[in-house]
């Protein structure tokens, strides 16, 4: 049995951040990941994924995100060397490959189970961000379709599904960026459930997170003038015509999709880019998830379990908490709750 003051479980954007701000509060932690390799999600997403926000409005606290040279908005694989650097530079102990199964309570703290030994800790962070949880709408038929089902996670390049006829699902910024490359090499319609926002030209991720901090803090924030922004890629494929949704369909069936007025399509494969949930199953024996398989919290604690603290997995655990900058700010914030709890004894 190992212990430290915090354990932090996941070593991602969000999990390094809080190891940012402990290691500057000379706190006692260490950093659980599952991953062999650091970067958290980033090496697994598709080759030419894109920020949509500059280098220099996507980095962690302390050190700003070099350009990526030729590229205004930065690769996946440019954000995977980032974290990679980042955790580097900081020193930050991060023990891996460890996947926490459990987090329960111990003797009057809180005990993360894994696969490689068990740690007790005074506070837990549970940093491990949706990507292991890919979620798919509960479409009639979808058992029955013949074709290839596949989701943003399963997705890399779009020579893979060349020459077939593709069904994009999903009306945000991932759906965007795949369906402009997608169509250059396959027959494909976008489906949406609600009509596609597009961004004016010239506008970015930096108007995103403006706008939804602001909604999440005083929520008087007017919605921004779009949610898909027009990234090279998005913008070329804009001016191709590709970028036109039809609504989402009522039901699938073993060749492909029928809408609600009866106008039917056949696809060989659907992809499905409709996101994802928390991944929060190491929570579970602490009686803290609720039906939407979410934790009750006030700022980034646990309503129901104080020792325990979530970063990382959307505007529910502070302002756009999901993004690079976001997971920074949030960061701050619940270590400095940490650190005050520490001083107290508790």
């Amino acid at each position: 049995m190992s212990a430290a003051d915090v354990v932090v479980v996941g070593g991602g954007q969000a999990g390094l951040a809080a190891g940012y701000f402990l290691r500057r509060a000379k706190a006692d932690f260490v950093i659980l990941d599952a991953a062999g390799r650091p970067g958290g999600s980033w090496p697994e997403y598709w080759d030419s994924l894109r920020l949509f926000s500059p280098a220099g409005h996507s980095m962690l606290p302390g050190w700003w995100m070099p350009e990526e040279p030729g590229r205004e908005y930065p690769s996946a694989a440019h954000v995977a060397w980032y974290l990679s650097e980042y955790e580097r530079r900081y020193d930050l102990p991060v023990r891996r490959p460890v996947r926490a199964g459990a987090v329960e309570r111990a003797d009057g703290a809180l005990r993360v189970r894994t696969d490689h030994g068990d740690w007790t800790a005074r506070h837990v962070v549970s940093a491990t961000g949706t990507w292991r949880a890919p979620y798919v709408p509960d479409v009639p038929g979808r058992d029955a379709f013949a074709g290839q089902q596949l989701h943003t996670v399963d997705y890399r390049r779009p020579e893979a599904l060349a020459g077939r006829r593709v069904a994009v699902v999903g009306g945000g910024n991932s759906a965007a960026q795949i369906l402009a490359e997608l169509s250059r090499v396959a027959d494909t319609t976008w489906v949406t459930a609600r009509p596609p926002r597009l961004m004016p030209d010239g506008l970015d991720g930096r108007a995103l997170f403006a706008g939804a901090t602001r909604r999440v803090l005083d929520g008087t924030a007017e919605r921004p003038p779009g949610d898909i922004v027009m990234v090279p890629s998005v913008r070329e494929a804009r001016d191709r015509g590709v970028l036109k949704a039809e609504p989402m369909f009522e039901r699938l069936t073993r060749t492909g999709a029928v809408w609600a007025d009866g106008t039917a399509a056949d696809f060989d494969a659907v992809l499905w880019c409709t996101g994802f949930r928390p991944v929060l199953d190491h929570l579970a024996p602490l009686g803290v998830l609720d039906d939407r398989g979410r934790v009750g919290v006030r700022g980034n604690r646990s309503r129901a379990e104080p020792r325990l603290h979530l970063l990382g997995y959307g505007d529910w655990t502070g302002p756009v908490s999901a993004t690079l900058i976001g997971a920074g700010r949030t960061a701050k914030t619940a270590v400095a709750e940490i650190v005050r709890s520490l001083e107290q004894g508790r």
